[in-house]
C-alpha cells in the first residue's frame, strides 16, 4: 500500500472506530434514562459496574471467567454467518455438549486426567456437532430454515439434559444435579484463580477462525457461498456438505463451551446451568461483527456488564434484568447502525 493510500484508509479506519465509540456512549447514554426514569443514579451505577470488577485482580479475573464461554458460544454463531447461516441454536448445543461431556466423567471416572480430559472435549464436541446436523441437513436440503430449526431444538436440550440428570445421574443429596465430577474430570485453573483452560481454547480458536477464513481455500469458498450460493455452486463448490459440515463444526464450538462449563466451572453438570450463555454468544457475534478481535473486545465489556451486574444488585437495589436491558439496548443501538455527520468538502 503506497503512502497514499494509507493516508486514505486512515481517515476511514478512524471513522469507524469513533462510530463504534459513538454507539457505546448511545447506548450508555439510553440506559442511563432507564435508571433515572427508575430512580437510580446512573453515574454511581456506572462507577459500580466497573470499580467491582477492574478495581481488582479478582474482579478482573471474575470478568475473565464469565468471558470464556462467550468467546465460544459467540464463535459458533459468526463461523456459519459467513456462509449467511444465522445459528440461533447455541444454547442447544451447549447443553448436549455438556450432556456428553457428562457422561464421559461419570462413565470413565478412574482415567488420568491426560485421558479423561481429552476423552471429553472430544465427547462434548460431538454432542453438539451431533445437535447442530437437523439444521445443517434441512437447511442444505431446503427444507426448513437454520434459524427456525436451531431455535425450537434449544426448547428440547434442556429437557433432555433434565431427563438424564434427574432420572440416571442425580446425586443422591439434590436431584438437579450429578454427583461432583473426580478431579480428573476438572479443567486445570490458571494462576490461582477461577480461570480454567478453556479461555486458552477461546483465543486459540478464534485466532484459527481468522486464518482459515483469510489464508485458506475453505474461507474463499465460504466467503463464495456466502456471496452468492448459486454461482459458487455453478463454480462447482460443493455448498451442500458446507452447509452441513460448517453447522455441525459450530455446533462443535458450543458443545465445547458446555463442557467447559461442567468440567471446569461447576465441576457438576446441573439442571438448567447455562443462564442463557448461547443466546449470549449470539448477542456479542452480532455486536462485533462476526469478527475475531471484535468477539474477543464485546465478549470483555459484555463480561464487564454480566459480572458488575451482580454487584448492583446489592449496592444500587437495582433488580438483575436491568443488565438485560442495557444488553438489549445496545444491541438495538448497533443493528441501527448509526453513522457520524460526514465533513463537507471545502471547494
Amino acid at each position: 500500500m503506497s503512502s497514499r493510500d494509507r493516508g486514505r484508509a486512515w481517515p476511514r479506519g478512524l471513522q469507524a472506530a469513533l462510530r463504534y465509540v459513538a454507539m457505546a456512549v448511545l447506548a450508555l447514554a439510553l440506559f442511563a434514562v432507564i435508571l433515572l426514569l427508575a430512580g437510580k443514579d446512573p453515574i454511581q451505577a456506572y462507577r459500580d459496574i466497573f470499580t467491582s470488577t477492574l478495581g481488582s485482580a479478582y474482579g478482573l479475573s471474575e470478568v475473565f471467567v464469565t468471558m470464556t464461554p462467550l468467546l465460544l458460544t459467540a464463535l459458533a454463531v459468526a463461523l456459519p454467518s459467513r456462509l449467511g447461516l444465522i445459528n440461533v441454536g447455541g444454547e442447544g448445543q451447549l447443553y448436549l455438549g455438556a450432556l456428553f461431556a457428562t457422561w464421559g466423567a461419570l462413565r470413565f471416572s478412574a482415567l488420568p486426567a491426560w485421558l479423561l480430559l481429552p476423552l471429553m472435549i472430544v465427547l462434548g464436541m460431538i454432542g453438539g456437532a451431533l445437535w447442530a446436523l437437523p439444521a445443517g441437513y434441512l437447511r442444505a436440503r431446503g427444507i426448513v430454515n437454520e434459524t427456525i430449526t436451531t431455535l425450537l431444538l434449544n426448547v428440547v436440550a434442556p429437557s433432555i439434559v433434565a431427563y438424564f440428570v434427574f432420572g440416571f445421574w442425580h446425586s443422591p443429596m439434590d436431584t438437579n444435579k450429578t454427583a461432583n465430577f473426580a478431579a480428573a474430570a476438572r479443567l486445570p485453573t490458571l494462576g490461582g484463580t477461577r480461570i480454567n483452560l478453556s479461555l486458552i481454547f477461546g483465543v486459540v480458536l478464534l485466532a484459527l477462525f481468522w486464518y482459515v477464513m483469510a489464508r485458506t481455500r475453505w474461507g474463499l469458498e465460504m466467503r463464495a457461498i456466502g456471496g452468492n450460493p448459486g454461482a459458487a455452486r455453478r463454480s462447482g463448490i460443493p455448498v451442500a456438505r458446507y452447509l452441513v459440515g460448517v453447522m455441525m463444526a459450530a455446533g462443535a464450538l458450543a458443545g465445547l463451551a458446555g463442557m467447559a462449563q461442567v468440567s471446569g466451572y461447576y465441576g457438576v453438570l446441573l439442571v438448567n446451568f447455562s443462564r442463557g450463555l448461547g443466546y449470549m454468544g449470539f448477542l456479542v457475534s452480532w455486536l462485533a461483527g462476526g469478527t475475531p478481535l471484535g468477539i474477543v473486545v464485546t465478549s470483555f465489556v459484555v463480561a464487564v456488564i454480566l459480572t458488575g451486574g451482580n454487584l448492583l444488585q446489592l449496592t444500587g437495589d437495582v433488580p438483575y434484568a436491568v443488565i438485560n436491558i442495557l444488553l438489549a439496548t445496545t444491541l438495538f443501538v448497533v443493528l441501527a447502525r448509526p453513522s457520524l455527520p460526514r465533513r463537507r468538502k471545502v471547494a
